[in-house]
């Protein structure tokens, strides 16, 4: 079988990976986690996720007729680091939704005419209306990471955008909009085990990118740069909440939660959505110390 890059992500883990995590991924059994300072060694049972995944889709089929009904903005970004479960978190959220109400945005590399914008240009016309919930893939955050490990700004240029971003941030919720960031933290070792995945299952080797790849080594650099980007960018305007998603069961059910609770609705069921596991999910101090 044709692997996608060549095969550059099996070759990285055989001749390039760090030995403890090559070491951890060997000895992989079945449903255990990986990363050792995860407060969980198992993943959560699929009998308990549907149990407590049903409930909330129901609440977020509400919070979608109470959006509609007042004229809400909603406003989820989205982030984290490669392959921590970002766009499966997404579908779970907007499975039962209207795409008319709950809209994804992904924008692509942006153009040389967007390049010589002002740079959140891009991103304001793709900000909800009256009735709308939108969704970021990604967000103006790239300045803040991906563009800082690779080079493609200056360190003038994300000065700039650490020192306008609260700014704005802070216009879209003094207009009314609800602002939520998610960050999705993994591990080094469940990165690599799920980047290892994606590139033997075919249905699955579109999500890989020359990036991903490119920063296989780079795990130090990316620490960095997030670590940076959450203390200068988390506040009370807009804070951060870091979701630990080494188990995807239990991220997808912490992101939805802080959805729900984030803003009032009709037919809001405190019981149905329950509270927040305070061990995986809090803010900028729950990522793990590399």
């Amino acid at each position: 079988m044709d692997l996608p890059f060549d095969g550059a992500i099996s070759r990285y883990f055989r001749k390039e990976a760090p030995e403890d995590i090559r070491k951890a991924i060997e000895k992989h059994d079945g449903d255990d986690i990986l990363t050792r300072s995860y407060p969980y060694r198992e993943e959560m049972g699929k009998k308990d996720y549907e149990r407590i995944m049903e409930g909330l889709q129901r609440q977020l089929v509400r919070l979608q007729a109470d959006i509609r009904a007042t004229g809400k903005r909603i406003v989820v970004v989205f982030e984290g680091r490669d392959a921590a479960g970002k766009g499966g978190t997404i579908d779970r959220v907007r499975e039962n939704l209207n795409p008319r109400v709950a809209n994804v945005v992904a924008l692509p590399t942006p153009s040389d005419r967007e390049k010589s914008q002002w740079y959140f240009q891009r991103y304001i016309d793709w900000l909800p209306a009256a009735g709308e919930m939108v969704l970021f893939d990604r967000s103006w955050y790239n300045r803040g990471v991906v563009e800082k490990v690779f080079g493609f700004c200056t360190d003038a240029e994300r000065a700039t955008f650490f020192r306008q971003v609260p700014e704005f941030e802070k216009m879209l919720v003094d207009e009314g909009v609800v602002l939520i960031k998610l960050w999705l933290e993994v591990g080094r070792a469940e990165q690599l085990k799920r980047f290892l995945e994606r590139e033997k299952d075919p249905l699955k080797q579109w999500k890989l990118s020359t990036i991903d790849v490119q920063g296989l080594a780079k795990w130090d650099e990316y620490s960095a740069a997030i670590a940076e980007t959450l203390t200068l960018s988390h506040n009370l305007d807009a804070p951060w909440t870091v979701i630990l998603s080494d188990d995807k069961k239990r991220a997808r059910i912490a992101a939805i939660q802080k959805i729900l609770l984030s803003t009032e609705f009709r037919g809001k069921d405190p019981a149905l959505i329950g509270g927040i596991d305070a061990a995986i999910c809090g803010g900028p101090e729950k990522m793990p110390r590399n």
